[in-house]
C-alpha cells in the first residue's frame, strides 16, 4: 500500500516548494493530494503552476477562489475539484502523513 500525503496550502508564497514536495513525493511512489485555500488559491495564477500535471490531485477552495474574483478554467484543478473545506477534511483523513505552506 503506497503512503498518501496530504498538502495544505494557505499561502501564495510556497509553489516552488510544493513543486518539490510533490515531485519527490510522486516519484518515492507516494499518492499526494493538495488542498489549496486562503491566499493559496493564487498560486492558479503562477506560470509554473501547470507544473503540478501529474504530481497529484490538486483541490482548492471555491469560496476563497470566487472571494478573490479569480477565473475558470484553472489548469490541473478539474471543476469537481473546485471545493469547500470539507474537501480538507477528507485529505485529513485520508493521508498518513499531512504537510501545511
Amino acid at each position: 500500500m503506497a503512503e498518501k500525503l496530504g498538502i495544505f496550502v494557505s499561502s501564495d508564497q510556497y509553489l516552488q516548494h510544493l513543486l518539490g514536495i510533490c515531485t519527490a513525493a510522486t516519484k518515492a511512489g507516494k499518492e499526494v493530494k493538495v488542498f489549496l485555500t486562503n491566499r493559496g488559491v493564487l498560486l492558479t495564477q503562477d506560470p509554473d503552476f501547470p507544473k503540478l500535471e501529474g504530481q497529484g490531485h490538486v483541490s482548492l477552495c471555491n469560496v476563497n477562489f470566487e472571494a478573490f474574483k479569480l477565473e475558470k478554467p484553472v489548469p490541473v484543478v478539474d471543476e469537481k475539484d473546485f471545493a469547500t473545506q470539507m474537501r480538507h477534511a477528507e485529505i485529513i483523513e485520508w493521508c498518513d502523513r499531512y504537510i501545511v505552506l
